[in-house]
C-alpha cells in the first residue's frame, strides 16, 4: 500500500455538517470511506488555517485515491480537496539511485 496525505477545506455546508455530527463522527465517516476503497486511516486531525482537516491514510493505489477524492468531492461539502503522495526515506534512496537518460533543454 502507498501512503497519502489528504488535505481538506470545508464549504459552509461542510462546516454545518461537522457541527451536527461532531468531530468524532466526521473521523469515523472518513475512516469508513477509506476502508471502503481497501485502505486504512492512520490519522485524522482538524486544523486551523488554510486547511480544515489532515488525514494520513494507507491506500492500495492511485485509483483508490482518485475514487475517494471523486466521491468526497462530489458532495459539495468541501471547498478544496488535495491528495499528496507521501514517500518514505527508503523510497527516495531507491529513486536517487536510478539511472535516467535525460538531456535538459539546450543541453
Amino acid at each position: 500500500m502507498s501512503k497519502y496525505m489528504i488535505k481538506v477545506s470545508y464549504s459552509a455546508q461542510g462546516v454545518q455538517g461537522v457541527m451536527k455530527d461532531g468531530g468524532t463522527g466526521r473521523a469515523d465517516s472518513v475512516a469508513k470511506a477509506i476502508v471502503g476503497v481497501g485502505g486504512q486511516m492512520e490519522s485524522f486531525y482538524f486544523a486551523f488555517g488554510t486547511d480544515d482537516v489532515y488525514v494520513i491514510a494507507d491506500l492500495p493505489d492511485n485509483r483508490a485515491a482518485a475514487a475517494l477524492a471523486a466521491t468526497v468531492g462530489a458532495t459539495g461539502a468541501l471547498s478544496s480537496y488535495e491528495t499528496v503522495v507521501l514517500l518514505t526515506p527508503e523510497e527516495i534512496d531507491a529513486a536517487v539511485k536510478q539511472t535516467i537518460d535525460y538531456r535538459p533543454p539546450g543541453g
